[in-house]
Parts: structure tokens; C-alpha cells; sequence
């Protein structure tokens, strides 16, 4: 039997039996439903999704993703990703066979004419795409979940915007409050020691949407600091409508900083790191602190508004 031929008997078996199926009753990936629309930028299309079942011949057995080339199979035909392969040590989790070096080139070809819609349709996003683009648009999807950004540990949890909203609140027990100023006031009573990823975190609810308000110690270099910095719960293109101001002083002097809160979509290492926010030297914020210097006194405060 030649590489890929059991795989490609059965997807045209597959296609023939599905024929005359109902759109509406075949079973997609993700169980996404057909839509039907016009033609969009960005590569992908709004139409009519017509799924004959053969996708699913490339979904892997192993991490049930799309398979894309270089698609393997065993001697009998059982295919899997070149991903997969690696992680069951050549061997056919199917039927236990060795895998070998076998190439399935009649699927790889059948791929080839397969639309498949966005996997995050389910959060908004409406296009189809041929099998070969889709996985590229997918990794920039302006609908694709963000991650959650608490910063006080790994978490893994991923949304949209009101799901990680109630998650924060929920789960971490973040303060939320509402309306464009805020005032924020950070005691520590040991300034000398400065912890890497001292920090704190409040959401502030401004013209309808979220904002992550963020205040931490840490080493820069060999100097500790405070910052303090501002990221916007949505994408980039929407963050860029909003400004925002941060101010900290005392005994007659101040420091300001204003600039465009950032997108959660960047981590928040990455704006930490940087430096994209009002940076408190230690010894500036002693002096600002008062007293005799034996206790951290910062208060921050702080406005948002949109730019017309």
C-alpha cells in the first residue's frame, strides 16, 4: 500500500457518506455552527461554513488539534501531528505499531481544500479561513481569550474581558472600584528590604471599561524602586483611546508621569521591565515618605480620559 493511501480511502468514503447530510447537523471543530456573512480583510471571510466531516479525519488522536504537514502514519493508516510523534515515542497510540517515517500525502492534499472557521467564533469572530491560514490568523485573533493579569502568581486562567473581571474580584479578591481618579496609598514598614515583585493591584471600572492599576517594589539593577503603571483591559488598538496621568510627592515636591495605559495583551514583566510608568527612586521616596525614614508612606493618585 502506498503512504497515504488508507487515510485517503477513507476520507473519500467519508466525504460520500456525509454528502447529502444537513450543514447544520455536521459536527465541527469546537461544535462551531455554520454562519453566513461578506467578504472581510485580513485573509479570512463571513459565508456559508460547508462541513463535509473530512476536517475531523484531521483532527490528531492524541491532542485532538488540526493537524498540519508533516502529518504522520502507521503502517495501517492511523494518522497523528508531527507534535504528537515525538511525544509517544514513534509508537501508534492507536494500534501500537512503530510509526516509522511515513508521510500521509493524500491527507496533507485533501487539507489543502478544506475552509474551516476561526476556533474562537464562540467569542465573536465570524471568519472562515482555508485550512493552511487558519492556524496563523488564530494566533493574532483580536477575539482570542487574554490572560489574567494578576501578577502575584502563575495563573493560568484565560477569558474574555467579564469573565476574568468576576475572576479577579472572585478568585483573587482584587479591589474594584469605579470612576476615572483614583488615589492609592502604599505603606511598607521596612523600606530597607526591598522584595522582587512587591506589588499590588486594583481594578478601576472608567467610561465602561477596565482598568489595571499596579504599584510594586523591586530591583532595578542593583537600586530598588517603586512603580507605578497603568494597563487597559482590551486589545491595543483600543487601549490608544485612553490617557492617563499618575502623581506622587511630598514635603513640597512631586513627581508626574502621563502616558497611554497599555494592553493586558502585554504582560505585565514586559511593561515592568519596560520601565513604562512613574518610576519612584527608594531614597526620592523616603523623602517623600517623611519622618525619619524608617517607614514607607507613598500615595499615588491618578486620573484616565479619553482622547477625542
Amino acid at each position: 500500500m502506498a503512504p497515504g493511501g488508507s487515510a485517503f480511502k477513507e476520507a473519500l468514503e467519508f466525504h460520500s457518506t456525509v454528502a447529502d447530510c444537513d450543514v447544520a447537523n455536521s459536527k465541527s471543530e469546537n461544535n462551531i455552527t455554520p454562519t453566513k456573512g461578506t467578504v472581510v480583510l485580513g485573509g479570512g471571510k463571513h459565508g456559508v461554513y460547508s462541513n463535509n466531516g473530512v476536517h475531523e479525519l484531521l483532527e490528531c488522536p492524541v491532542c485532538t488539534n488540526l493537524m498540519y504537514p508533516p502529518i504522520h502514519q502507521c503502517p495501517n493508516g492511523h494518522t497523528l501531528c508531527s507534535n504528537c510523534k515525538l511525544r509517544v515515542h514513534n509508537c501508534c497510540p492507536t494500534c501500537r505499531y512503530d510509526l516509522g517515517n511515513i508521510r500521509c500525502l493524500a491527507l496533507e492534499k485533501v487539507a489543502e481544500s478544506l475552509e474551516l472557521p476561526c476556533k474562537f467564533q464562540s467569542l465573536g469572530c465570524l471568519d472562515i479561513f482555508p485550512y493552511y491560514s487558519k492556524l496563523k490568523h488564530e494566533q493574532h485573533c483580536r477575539f482570542r481569550p487574554y490572560s489574567c493579569p494578576y501578577a502575584g502568581s502563575e495563573c493560568s486562567v484565560t477569558g474574555d474581558i467579564p469573565a476574568l473581571v468576576s475572576h479577579l474580584k472572585d478568585d483573587h479578591k482584587v479591589d474594584m472600584h469605579d470612576g476615572c481618579t483614583f488615589n492609592h496609598r502604599y505603606v511598607k514598614s521596612n523600606p530597607h528590604e526591598v522584595e522582587n515583585a512587591t506589588w499590588m493591584l486594583t481594578v478601576f471600572n472608567c467610561f465602561g471599561r477596565q482598568f489595571c492599576l499596579h504599584f510594586e517594589a523591586f530591583q532595578l539593577g542593583m537600586a530598588p524602586v517603586y512603580m507605578a503603571f497603568l494597563r487597559f483591559m482590551g486589545d491595543d488598538n483600543e487601549a490608544k483611546k485612553f490617557s492617563y496621568s499618575l502623581e506622587v510627592g511630598g514635603n513640597g515636591r512631586k513627581l508626574v508621569w502621563q502616558g497611554i495605559p497599555r494592553s493586558i495583551r502585554d504582560s505585565h514583566r514586559k511593561v515592568r521591565d519596560s520601565q513604562d510608568g512613574l518610576i519612584i527612586q527608594r531614597n526620592l521616596a523616603l523623602y517623600f515618605s517623611g519622618g525619619d525614614r524608617q517607614e514607607l508612606k507613598l500615595r499615588v493618585t491618578g486620573r484616565v480620559w479619553k482622547e477625542e
